[in-house]
């Protein structure tokens, strides 16, 4: 991600609101930057990193837009990979070495007898190696030193300004207090990253029936950010913020707000994203099923009660359980087409011993009669480790008997 230095200068107050000066990709200036600074960084392949640093250096000498090539170029040293070098000698032990012999200097005279060369040479008796492979090897455990053995990702200019700007929309987070979602869609992997990130979050349902939400059912999820009063590591969670904002993209609808203080800046300004900006994830997307079981399921509904054939219509992973500071998404939602009525369903398949633990202890805390528990019988999850859960709980043996799934939810949905 960009450091605080080469993000601010691209902050800018208006009014009440901050704005983000993002690059233009159709702009030819910048198109040429990229393209430039794609072609300077593959020249340095199986080079240290030092020499592409200084590469950069040298091609920004004399630009007045230096803070946006040290960004692009930031971002072409994240994506890339640069490896310690092979030694026949551990560095760290090199040094050692070295420093108990006492101080060298680069000349002797009556006081200092003792050469930098001439302990070079000693040494490098000692490890049967040339002084001057010893001197390579003194710091090539340091990263300046490593090598650029990867590229990274096949960048074009229009890619790379892309991600420029989306590290911008990541850094303006660096100083917020708190940031505010509305989110339509997408539940599965926002949450996903809420809990990889360790942020703190408290989630309320958007009745969908208001009239600014355009009747759409979502949620309203508030983040504690960086410089919150309830986040004491506050550098390291406003990285943790910053690195979550791409699961946004994710989504198709939503919306966030977030108050933050940048440090060159006078007064706590609005920061305000949605899906209309222009902006995409690298993050993964979850694929539609996480399992063949699952898969299987929505397949054979289709087949039998899908389309006209039926009453009830199939969603996957349409509503979100609220509990505390965790949340409960089951795999698929029934919504009757006529009245509106709703039952969950949850498949319990084939997991290990603590995916099952936490599945029960969420059914638990869910506390809902309209909950389906579909449990496969080689799981081994008796009846009785399900008594207090007031989730409804259908087992079958090879595969769910659909029909005693749909007679469940006409008894269970409301």
């Amino acid at each position: 991600m960009l450091t605080g230095d080469l993000v601010r200068p691209r902050l800018r107050q208006q009014k009440n609101d901050l704005r983000i000066d993002w690059l233009d990709p159709r702009n030819r200036h910048w198109q040429q930057s990229a393209a430039e600074l794609i072609a300077l960084l593959r020249e340095q392949q199986q080079q240290p990193q030092e020499r592409w640093q200084r590469a950069v250096e040298t091609y920004e000498a004399g630009r007045t837009d230096y803070n946006v090539i040290r960004g692009l170029a930031k971002v072409l040293s994240d994506g890339a990979t640069f490896q310690p070098v092979d030694t026949p000698i551990d560095p760290v032990e090199l040094r050692a070495r070295l420093f108990q012999r006492g101080p060298a200097y680069s000349s002797t005279d009556l006081l200092h007898s003792s050469s930098r060369d001439k302990l070079l040479r000693e040494v490098a008796v000692e490890y049967n190696v040339n002084p001057g492979q010893l001197e390579h090897i003194l710091y090539a455990d340091r990263t300046a030193a490593y090598l650029l053995t990867d590229p990274g990702p096949t960048w074009t200019p229009d890619s790379l300004i892309a991600r420029y700007n989306l590290e911008l929309a990541r850094a303006a987070l660096y100083w917020a207090d708190q940031m505010t979602v509305h989110i339509y869609d997408g539940f599965k992997d926002f949450w996903k990253y809420v809990k990889l990130f360790k942020l703190m979050f408290e989630g309320t349902v958007i009745a969908p029936d208001q009239k600014e939400h355009k009747g759409f059912h979502g949620y309203t999820v508030v983040l504690d950010g960086p410089i919150s009063p309830f986040v004491s590591a506050t550098t390291r969670y406003g990285r943790q913020l910053a690195a979550f904002l791409p699961a946004l993209f994710l989504g198709s609808r939503w919306r966030m707000w977030a108050t933050v203080r940048a440090p060159h800046l006078r007064k706590r300004l609005v920061y305000y994203l949605d899906d209309s900006v222009d902006l995409v994830s690298h993050f993964k997307a979850s694929g539609e099923f996480d399992s063949r079981l699952e898969a299987n399921f929505a397949t054979d509904f289709q087949e039998k009660f899908g389309d006209e054939r039926g009453q009830w219509l199939l969603t996957r992973e349409d509503e979100v359980l609220l509990l505390g500071d965790t949340v409960m998404i089951p795999d698929f939602a029934f919504t009757h087409k006529k009245d509106g009525r709703r039952a969950l369903l949850e498949i319990v398949g084939f997991w290990h011993p603590e995916y099952l633990t936490r599945k029960v202890a969420k059914a638990k805390a869910a506390n809902r009669s309209d909950l389906i528990l579909l449990v496969y019988e080689g799981v081994n999850l008796g009846r009785e480790r399900l008594q207090d859960v007031h989730a409804q709980v259908l087992y079958f043996k090879n595969k769910p008997v659909l029909k005693e799934v749909m007679a469940l939810v006409e008894r269970v949905a409301v």
